[in-house]
């Protein structure tokens, strides 16, 4: 039994990573005709990858989606709106000012930043930058996950409040310095990270699934499309702020 479940989580990460290997393979093989540099410090790599995979996923599985679940379950149970409500808020903000995608961007975007003249090309401007930047998509994902639970309770179709939201990063676009808008887009993606997504997920799903007249399915997921869409609106405006 033990064995089992070792090697099924192995098979499966290796199903999922046999595309991108094969696909790998034929363009250094057959299109660019070069062999593989440093093979054997690839496969090692390649097997952490599959090891790493499968720790992760299983991981997530025992603990982060009935961690979600149950916490949800027992906001719901207690009534705790106020507390439901910050908790929502702190995980948004949380888990996204530690993402290390983030943090790559807003690095890169404050050396760019500094290079084009935004600021001030020296060491503390930058990390000024980059900080200021990662707060501000931390607090708009805060947000979106407190919005996404309050349309939750209320019972508000999602459609309507993503179609507000993207018009208003319509219109922001116009007005936003041209520098910054590339940057808010691409912060849309990188706080979908792998630990915001399933505890999010779990927090939307459990907590529809906690409240007669929710159906999970309808009112349980779309927190992630509000995590998706609000940092572009909050990032916009960081930048006309700045300018």
């Amino acid at each position: 039994m033990l064995l089992k479940k070792i090697i099924k989580p192995l098979l499966d990460s290796g199903r999922d990573l046999f595309p991108i290997i094969v696909v790998v393979c034929f363009f250094q093989l057959f299109v660019l005709q070069q062999p593989f540099p440093n093979l054997v410090n690839l496969l090692v790599g390649v097997f952490f990858v599959l090891v790493g995979m499968s720790f992760f996923i299983r991981g997530l599985e025992m603990s982060l989606f009935p961690l979600g679940e149950n916490m949800a379950y027992d906001f719901a149970r207690k009534g705790s709106l106020f507390w439901l409500l910050v908790f929502a808020f702190l995980l948004g903000f949380g888990t996204t000012i530690a993402e290390p995608a983030l943090i790559s961007v807003a690095a890169e975007a404050a050396i760019v930043a500094a290079n084009g003249g935004m600021i001030i090309n020296t060491e503390e401007a930058r990390n000024s930058y980059a900080y200021g930047l990662r707060i501000t998509v931390a607090v708009s994902v805060g947000f979106a996950i407190l919005i996404g639970v309050i349309r939750i309770l209320k019972g508000w179709p999602i459609h309507y409040l993503i179609a507000v939201g993207y018009v208003c990063v319509v219109i922001m676009t116009f007005i936003a310095p041209k520098e910054i808008i590339g940057i808010a887009y691409d912060s849309g993606g990188v706080t979908t990270s792998t630990i915001t997504v399933p505890l999010v997920t779990a927090l939307g799903v459990g907590l529809a699934s906690s409240i007669a007249g929710r159906n999970p399915m309808i009112d349980g997921f779309g927190l992630i499309a509000f995590a998706s869409l609000t940092p572009m609106i909050f990032v916009m405006g960081y930048g006309m702020f700045i300018s």
